[in-house]
């Protein structure tokens, strides 16, 4: 074993990371203040000493605060790590420990021992043969085929979110059990999004993450705990070497890019896997840790306003240049279209924790020529009380609309006092958004997502059922706005289930057609369901997988859904194509509001029923939706459309109907006679009129 930097030259500090050069790999880390970096050269990931220790001496493999070496004759796969050696000064804020095999913060590739033990990392001790080890990687040497990022206007996006491992993992899946649970799995399915329409899967976490950060006994499922911001997650690929993982992920994108369908990630940089005080070393704590995290007043302690342990320190110089580095290689390299961030205002704190008004990494990422036409959506809140939709910064963020969801389901409760709200959230929220002179896609809404009640679920239960979980039903949301119908859980009641189908459609339905970008979870169009559980992050099993039994089981509401989906796609309901701010649609946009008579809306506190009447910018398509929140029957006014005869009204959507003739397409639809319609409890009906030429109908519009 050698223990010198013999036969090695000095290196050179950029870029960060392993980078294969002529004939060998350049390395380079940060580490302000530790006295010595050991570079570990393993032959496998399972070897409990490394083949060869090369120590970096300060005089000539350090410039400023980085540490540097060339290796020649290394190649991509090789397996690496670092020990870095320094004071163990927790009051300090310095936690060196080179017992510890680290990551590297850039590496491209994580290789995993089959004795992988988080606890061993948290334990005094050499851990080399059960830690964690970045792979050198070549991510250049990959044939796109001319492939590029697909660049969809959010006007044409309709969202997909899925978990890559629970989408094709369940036997019933139809994939081969090697590629079941993989990226490779995720390309079997293709097929399948492409029938539903959607146009983006939005990625939960696909960073390599720690699957043992978990209570005993379970894993994490869901993946909101990286190790590494440029790996991605091992276990999603049915390849067995060290580097398949970035191929077959590369084969994924392109894949389904060939398809139509653009790649959005899930990404979580506000905090990592290695916790609080009592966490594990896996990477950053055994590097800099009063850099890569925000501490307490004592050092020693770790801010925590994320509710997972630590907090990333997103605006330290080095952790900024980081998470840019991180987006940069994720779309140069990997071709992604976009990314969600999770938490994203934990990056509008300082160091100290204070929320700032111009947060340097927010604007570093919206102003980024790289990222440019890249979709950046915010979830734009964190676990500390920070609240920031309506007000997120920038010019280019979108913002998952956690108020669409609350409103939306508190309507179709039967909520009193809803009405009002819920129109709005119809209208792309302007209360929220109008101030910003933006467009109206920078509502990112949804009624369901990974964190909380399925869809199906959200209808059957009253109250979340988390045992399985192991806290004694102590976790997840207790604010879910959910409605059994009537029953809670599963039943054979008919009427009870004709009930959930009718509600479910209304939720997509409202999703699909309210101005905005709009995503569904996972399975929602099946009516996938967790048995009442609304946190499954540590359920890796048949409560969390997707059940492709669901498909022919709900056909019915699978069609609506792929109706719904084209439907919005193709329609010019309201924009027709034009660049317009929401502010600007809404004033040229023909609006009328009526309730169950014309023009005489209903926002009293207990109404529970509105319609509106909506024509395209070029006037010549007109609809009028009714929505029924009552549980009972609502006779509605219709008003004349515009030309007569055969521009009469004709139905589009009726979702108390059966089986496909709950939607139907533009061109093929059942007209309408007479001046009024009714609606079922419960329901949503939407009618349409195209003409041939504009209208001259005199406009009578109200507002809000």
């Amino acid at each position: 074993m050698n223990h010198s930097a013999h036969n090695t030259g000095a290196g050179r500090s950029h870029p960060l990371g392993a980078t294969i050069r002529h004939n060998g790999v350049n390395f380079s880390v940060y580490s302000k203040n530790c006295s010595s970096v050991e570079l570990l050269l393993f032959d496998d990931a399972d070897a409990a000493q490394p083949s060869r220790s090369i120590v970096l001496e300060p005089s000539c493999n350090r410039t400023s605060h980085y540490w540097h070496v060339f290796v020649p004759g290394l190649k991509a796969g090789q397996i690496y790590g670092f020990r870095a050696h320094g004071p163990f000064d927790p009051s300090r804020g310095l936690r060196f420990d080179p017992g510890k095999v680290l990551l590297d913060p850039y590496g491209k590739a994580v290789a995993v021992p089959e004795r992988y033990s988080r606890s061993a990392a948290g334990e005094p001790g050499n851990n080399a043969g059960t830690a964690l080890k970045s792979v050198v990687c070549d991510p250049r040497g990959y044939d796109w085929e001319g492939d590029l990022p697909l660049k969809r206007p959010f006007a044409r996006t309709v969202i997909y979110e899925m978990h890559v491992g629970g989408f094709t993992r369940n036997p019933n899946s139809g994939v081969s059990p090697e590629r079941r649970g993989t990226f490779a799995g995720l390309v079997e399915k293709i097929p399948y999004l492409k029938n539903l329409g959607i146009t983006a899967v939005e990625l939960l976490p696909v960073f390599q993450f720690d699957w043992q950060d978990a209570p005993a006994g379970r894993v994490n499922y869901w993946g909101y705990c990286p190790v590494s911001f440029f790996a991605p997650h091992h276990a999603y690929s049915s390849r067995k070497d060290p580097l398949g993982v970035v191929d077959e992920f590369r084969d994924m994108v392109k894949a389904l890019h060939r398809e139509g369908i653009e790649v959005i990630l899930d990404v979580v940089f506000n905090h990592t896997a290695e916790g609080n005080e009592n966490g594990p070393t896996l990477c950053f704590k055994g590097f800099e840790n009063g850099a890569y995290y925000m501490l307490e007043g004592d050092g020693f302690s770790y801010a925590n306003y994320t509710g997972t342990g630590n907090t990333l320190n997103g605006n330290n110089p080095v952790v900024r240049r980081m998470i840019v580095d991180s987006l940069h290689y994720w779309v140069e390299m990997m071709h992604v279209d976009g990314f969600r961030f999770d938490l994203a205002s934990i990056l509008a704190r300082d160091e100290s924790g204070c929320p700032i008004k111009n947060p340097p990494i927010l604007w570093d990422i919206d102003s980024d020529p790289v990222l440019a036409g890249i979709k950046l959506i915010a979830e734009a809140w964190d676990a500390a009380g920070l609240y920031q939709v309506g007000s997120f910064i920038g010019d280019n963020w979108k913002e998952w609309n956690g108020k669409f969801r609350d409103d939306v389901r508190s309507f179709f409760r039967g909520d009193s006092g809803t009405v009002q709200n819920f129109a709005t959230r119809l209208l792309g929220s302007p209360d929220i958004y109008g101030h910003e002179e933006r467009e109206p896609e920078q509502s990112i809404h949804f009624i369901t997502c990974h964190d909380g009640f399925t869809l199906n679920d959200l209808v059957t239960y009253t109250t979340k059922r988390n045992g399985e979980n192991g806290e004694e039903n102590r976790d997840g949301s207790d604010f879910n706005l959910s409605w059994n119908c009537g029953v809670e859980g599963p039943t054979d009641d008919p009427d009870i289930e004709r009930l959930r189908n009718r509600q479910v459609k209304n939720f997509l339905a409202v999703t699909l057609v309210a101005l905005g970008a709009p995503m569904l979870s996972m399975g929602d169009e099946v009516r996938r369901t967790q048995s009442g559980n609304n946190n499954s992050y540590c359920q890796d099993n048949e409560i969390s997988w997707f059940d492709w039994s669901l498909p022919d089981r709900h056909g019915d509401i699978l069609r609506f859904c792929s109706h719904m989906i084209r439907t919005r796609i193709r329609r010019e309901a309201l924009s027709g194509g034009s660049a317009l701010t929401l502010n600007q649609l809404l004033q040229r946009a023909r609006i009328e509001w009526h309730g169950v008579r014309l023009f005489q809306p209903d926002w009293s506190h207990d109404s529970h029923s509105i319609a509106m009447t909506v024509w395209s910018l070029d006037e010549r398509i007109m609809f009028h939706m009714m929505f029924n929140a009552y549980r009972e029957t609502l006779q509605f006014q219709i008003p004349p459309a515009a030309g007569g005869g055969k521009f009469a009204w004709r139905r589009l959507m009726d979702t108390s109907l059966e089986s496909t003739g709950a939607v139907v397409s533009l061109n093929d639809v059942d007209m309408i006679e007479g001046n009024s319609y009714t609606v079922q409890p419960h329901t949503i009906v939407a009618l349409v009129a195209r003409f041939a030429e504009n209208t001259a109908t005199p406009r009578k519009s109200l507002v809000i």
